[in-house]
């Protein structure tokens, strides 16, 4: 059984509301340098089912492909 670390975020172009939310909050708190904040979901999987099976689990119900993309890797046996 494989372990899997999935990570989705908003596609360039589409607004993150909890990402504008965190910027704001930081630039409030004094941080001036900060250009941008993405804020995203991480998944870990473990599965026998391998990764085009993670990648099938993404499609259908783990990432909105229209708004997210997502990015696979295989961290190790379970």
């Amino acid at each position: 059984m494989a372990r899997y670390e999935v990570f989705v975020t908003y596609k360039q172009g589409i607004f993150d509301p909890p990402g504008a939310t965190a910027e704001r909050a930081l630039r409030n708190l004094g941080y001036e340098g900060v250009e941008s904040v993405k804020i995203g979901k991480y998944i870990r999987i473990e599965t026998a089912g391998g990764i085009e099976t993670v990648r099938e689990m993404c499609e259908k119900l783990l990432a909105n492909p229209v708004i997210e993309d997502y990015r696979i890797e295989q961290v190790g046996e379970a």
